[in-house]
């Protein structure tokens, strides 16, 4: 999974940006196998952290888990 992780970098970090209303470069975000949910992955960002579902939603990683 790594390989896709780092191949899909870039669009991971347009798919943030939109989420955010803000410009996301791809060298600044880190992107790891979410182990709380097959399929999503978890993605840092400056001092935040966001998970990306397996069918493309992002949410506040706060939000996810208080749900």
């Amino acid at each position: 999974m790594d390989i896709v992780i780092a191949a899909e970098i870039p669009s991971i970090a347009n798919l943030l940006g939109n989420y955010l209303k803000h410009l996301v470069r791809p060298e600044e975000i880190k992107v790891t196998e979410n182990p709380d949910e097959t399929g999503s992955l978890l993605i840092d960002w400056r001092l935040r952290s966001y998970v990306l579902s397996p069918s493309g939603e992002i949410a506040s990683e706060t939000q996810t888990s208080s749900a």
